[in-house]
């Protein structure tokens, strides 16, 4: 573990009334949004799922809110500030593909088959062991994880503004839990999209300015090169097997234990992510989803790394015991040095957005999975909708109490990227792992599932918690140790689930239906609307147009 982390006290920012009247506006417009989305819950199904109803443009940009979180911004920018241009992985090949195998191949069988969350699929194609196993795990690791938002928003609040941590707790936590318990999922997903606005307008003066400050690209580069060494200005330099980079880890690690493991195991099969999608109006809204998503996620690492980079170059230290700064001040420090008031304002209430998208997404999916999956399955069954609709909103309130204790796992790490990356490694893999052998292996039978899922989260956390942190195994960084922990999870998953399947009986076939490859259920079957032969509706074009994209992005970078 690291020293705890803390915000440098010399970033309190300069504001005044006109950067509180800003933030005053944004929270009374959250909290419009729910009272509007109320009025639109009648049944569970709109509590959880937006009663299926959304269009494609709306879910989309709320996927890629639900993942734009302060975690994700202050986390990106520590990664770049620590790593360099390495960043560009956990994007462009760490995100857009495994988002377009989503909508292409997953989301059918997600979709089609009425599920409401991602354990219940597992019920389906399993067994009731696989689907309480799962449903415990994203449950957990869906507090854990808003925790760790919780962990930002209070650190940064503090140092910026001065509030003490318990106020900037309390604030944020009652904004969000108000509008999620108000207007359920469609209040989330539409303040979703206003934040990712927001959030938008914060992040790009930041490194339009920060990037002057440091004498454009070619003078952050030089600087950078001249202290860190060419490999940190370049995605892939320096990664071949047996070579050192600062992100100690090499190709074979990078495209397997991130682009494909960690990677597909995080947006196929994270409720998070997947349950706006879901509560798209039909397949086809569904599938572009992801799809809408990629696009603008593509770009985003240009938000977040830049900033990084450039505090890395205006302090040569950050992140070392010769410095103040760590490498989560990277954003903070910049706003502190370069924005005027106003804009100020903006950027404060950008990070607050990034904050309560990142919570309210894994709230609203806790609820879910908690209220649908575990409550309603196994402790008080066959209950009147408006009972699981009342107890969803009370689950809400105490997702959001546990999330202020496990707030405080975060602060022994000083990069969060680093912690969000371990937690991916232990829960995320095991279960994506399962889902892939389950939904492209007829013959994987109904105990597989369960074994399945135990030996992989079994697997990631020894490898991380003894042979990386006992030293048994010499791993350069964090990040290279989650690599290989994401890797040693899915092998073993995957070895124990063929193992078991020749000792034990397959679910019967006609139990499979449009649930594994090759098959189609009814809801699958679903024929194109009116007017969807435009090509921006059709979701092979969305799909492969954002790969060749990502592809092309990486040249420039790439050496």
């Amino acid at each position: 573990m690291h020293t705890p982390t803390y915000l440098a006290a010399e970033l309190r920012l300069p504001t005044n009334w006109l950067d509180y009247t800003i933030l005053a506006i944004y929270f009374v417009v959250v909290l419009g949004i729910g009272f509007a989305a109320r009025r639109s819950v009648k049944t569970s199904l709109d509590f959880f799922l937006s009663g299926r109803s959304l269009p494609a443009w709306v879910t989309g940009l709320a996927f890629v809110a639900a993942n734009l979180g302060a975690t994700e911004i202050l986390g990106m920018a520590a990664n770049s500030a620590q790593y360099g241009v390495y960043t560009t992985h956990w994007y462009w090949i760490g995100a857009i593909p495994a988002m377009v195998f989503l909508g292409l191949v997953m989301m059918p069988f997600y979709y089609g088959s009425k599920v409401r969350s991602v354990p219940e699929f597992l019920l389906l194609r399993f067994d009731k062991a696989a689907h309480m196993l799962s449903s415990i795990l994203f449950a957990f690791a869906a507090i854990l994880i808003a925790g760790v938002n919780l962990y930002a928003l209070a650190i940064v609040v503090e140092a910026l503004l001065g509030w003490p941590e318990w106020v900037a707790i309390v604030v944020a936590g009652f904004f969000v839990l108000a509008y999620i318990t108000l207007g359920g999922l469609s209040s989330a997903i539409y303040n979703e999209v206003l934040q990712f606005f927001v959030i938008l307008a914060a992040l790009i003066p930041i490194t339009i300015l920060g990037l002057r400050k440091a004498g454009g690209w070619d003078g952050l580069s030089d600087t950078l090169t001249a202290r860190h060494g060419g490999d940190f200005m370049t995605s892939w330099g320096g990664t071949g097997i047996g070579s050192a980079n600062p992100l100690g880890a090499n190709w074979l690690t990078i495209v397997l234990g991130l682009g494909f493991v960690l990677s597909f195991g995080y947006w196929t099969t994270n409720f998070a992510e997947v349950q706006r999608a879901l509560s798209a109006k039909n397949l086809s809204a569904a599938q572009r989803t992801p799809l809408i998503a990629a696009f603008p996620k593509i770009f985003i690492v240009f938000l977040v790394m830049i900033p990084g980079l450039v505090a890395a170059a205006l302090v040569p230290k950050i992140g070392t015991s010769g410095s103040d700064l760590q490498y989560n001040d990277a954003i903070p420090y910049l706003m502190e040095q370069l924005l005027p008031n106003g804009v100020l304002g903006i950027a404060v209430t950008g990070l607050l957005a990034a904050f309560m998208a990142g919570m309210a997404a894994n709230v609203s999916s806790f609820n879910t999975v908690f209220t649908t999956d575990i409550w309603q399955k196994y402790v008080v069954k066959d209950r009147e909708d408006a009972y699981y609709v009342r107890f969803g909103r009370l689950i809400t309130a105490i997702g959001v109490l546990a999330s202020i204790g496990t707030a405080f796992l975060a602060s022994s790490f000083s990069n969060i990227m680093s912690y969000l990356q371990t937690l991916f490694s232990f829960f995320n893999v095991p279960m994506f792992v399962v889902f892939i052998i389950g939904m492209f292996w007829k013959r994987a039978s109904m105990k597989s599932g369960f074994w399945g899922l135990v030996a992989g989260t079994v697997a990631a956390m020894v490898n991380y918690f003894w042979i990386y942190k006992q030293g048994i195994i010499d791993i350069p960084s964090d990040q290279g140790a989650n690599f290989v922990s994401a890797i040693a999870g899915f092998v073993a998953g995957a070895v124990v689930m063929v193992v078991v399947t020749l000792f034990t009986a397959p679910k019967p076939a006609q139990e499979l239906r449009g649930l594994v490859y090759g098959t189609r259920s009814p809801g699958m079957a679903e024929p194109p609307a009116v007017g969807d032969d435009a090509w921006y509706r059709k979701p092979a074009l969305l799909g492969w147009g954002a790969v060749v994209l990502a592809a092309v992005c990486y040249i420039p970078f790439s050496f």
